[in-house]
């Protein structure tokens, strides 16, 4: 039976959580914490999370929430180890239709196939896959291609921003969302750095721009983008070289990750050649709730 998480379920919760990271093939989008103190932290103290349990013989068999997402929601889980996942999902759905979200999403490990099954069969729909790369301690560093710079942005010029991320990118448009206070924001402190490629020959016209964060012993390549006119030059190998050079400066840093969408064949193909190793493939799935 479906029931709302509460404190009572916080153990059990962490030890399902525990459990489906041991494999591959359960992994979805989950809450962060694996004790019963952060998992109180991240999904009850907070108001925007709604999350649920499936409880069988009153133990929890299975977790699903929805948190705000782009303009809808986003579905942490399903996560079932025993009962009726469908059930749960179906649960879910509702919840987010009587919420008033328009459009629901879902990233399950593209190896998780009883999730997948799960969430077409209630009319998800596959948008894409996005591969995840990771490579340990080591020296990424590129020439920058002549006429250009390569600058750390500090502190970040949200109009700048704004208008380099909408000309470098196809399709990805969550930022753009943004206020000029939560991009200020974002860029504080030590957590997140923004690099950008710049046109020298053209008074120093922003051209690229590479956004990396850092998080205990790993750095995460978590955006990076040139502008059409300005491709092909070697310029989006250099950013990713400026902003690796960063983050293994940081003794504390042991990986690298990067990643990619399934229709990016060129930057697959360079991860590979220089030597990152594939962790994980998430499929983005999404339902139109109204």
């Amino acid at each position: 039976m479906n029931r709302p998480v509460a404190q009572t379920h916080l153990s059990q919760l962490a030890e399902l959580l525990t459990w489906m990271d041991q494999d591959p093939g359960r992994r979805s989008l989950a809450p962060e914490a694996r004790t019963p103190e952060g998992l109180w932290w991240e999904v009850l103290a907070g108001e925007d999370e709604k999350a649920w349990v499936w409880l069988e013989a009153g133990r929890v068999q299975g977790y699903g929430a929805l948190v705000p997402f782009w303009d809808g929601a986003a579905l942490e889980g399903p996560i079932i180890r025993h009962g009726d996942g469908k059930a749960l999902l179906e649960h879910l759905v509702k919840k987010a239709r009587l919420e008033g979200f328009p459009t629901l999403y879902a990233f399950p490990e593209a190896g998780n196939h009883y999730a997948r099954r799960l969430l077409e069969q209630v009319g998800f729909s596959a948008e894409h896959t996005t591969y995840f790369y990771t490579i340990g301690r080591t020296d990424l560093s590129y020439p920058i291609p002549p006429g250009f710079e390569i600058r750390r942005a500090e502190p970040c010029d949200p109009q700048v921003y704004r208008e380099l991320y909408s000309r470098a990118d196809d399709g990805w448009s969550l930022r753009l969302h943004w206020t000029d206070e939560e991009l200020r924001q974002h860029f504080l402190g030590s957590e997140v750095e923004l690099f950008m490629a710049y046109h020298t020959a053209q008074n120093g016209k922003p051209v690229g721009m590479v956004e990396l964060e850092l998080d205990d012993t790993q750095a995460e390549i978590a955006y990076i983008g040139v502008v059409p006119e300005a491709r092909g030059k070697g310029l989006g190998r250099a950013l990713l070289g400026a902003a690796a050079e960063w983050a293994f400066s940081n003794p504390q840093i042991q990986t690298l990750q990067v990643r990619a969408h399934d229709h990016e064949k060129e930057a697959q193909a360079l991860y590979k050649r220089l030597g990152f190793r594939q962790t994980s493939a998430v499929v983005t799935y999404a339902l139109e709730l109204f």
